[in-house]
């Protein structure tokens, strides 16, 4: 698994409410045509004792641009990054990838995962 920049956290002074981010200009690299995949990345949280720091989620989302990845993966790999970063009440992520070929594709991971 490539390694990305570190997404680093500070502490929450407050109690149960939401956070809700948009990076509205994700890019990653199709890992079949190696043309890039455009999207919209929305991680929204319920803050435990830590919050994401923006600057730092800014350069990890950034890692992506060059790196060859399916859409699935990159939302799960998102979450999995996220959560181990900050230990959320609840945290999604939603992507919402720019059409290609004529198909629209969009992806949702939560934690926790549901149970089967």
């Amino acid at each position: 698994m490539t390694k990305l920049p570190r997404i680093e956290c500070f502490p929450s002074q407050y109690r149960n409410y939401e956070v809700n981010i948009s990076i509205p200009e994700f890019t990653s690299i199709c890992p079949k045509s190696g043309l890039p995949d455009f999207g919209t990345i929305t991680i929204r949280y319920i803050p435990n004792r830590l919050c994401l720091e923006l600057k730092s989620l800014k350069f990890y989302l950034l890692a992506y641009r060059n790196l060859g990845i399916f859409y699935e993966n990159a939302v799960n790999r998102i979450l999995e990054d996220a959560v181990g970063a900050c230990r959320p009440k609840w945290l999604e992520v939603r992507g919402e990838f720019n059409p290609r070929g004529g198909i629209k594709t969009e992806v949702t991971a939560k934690y926790p995962r549901p149970k089967r």
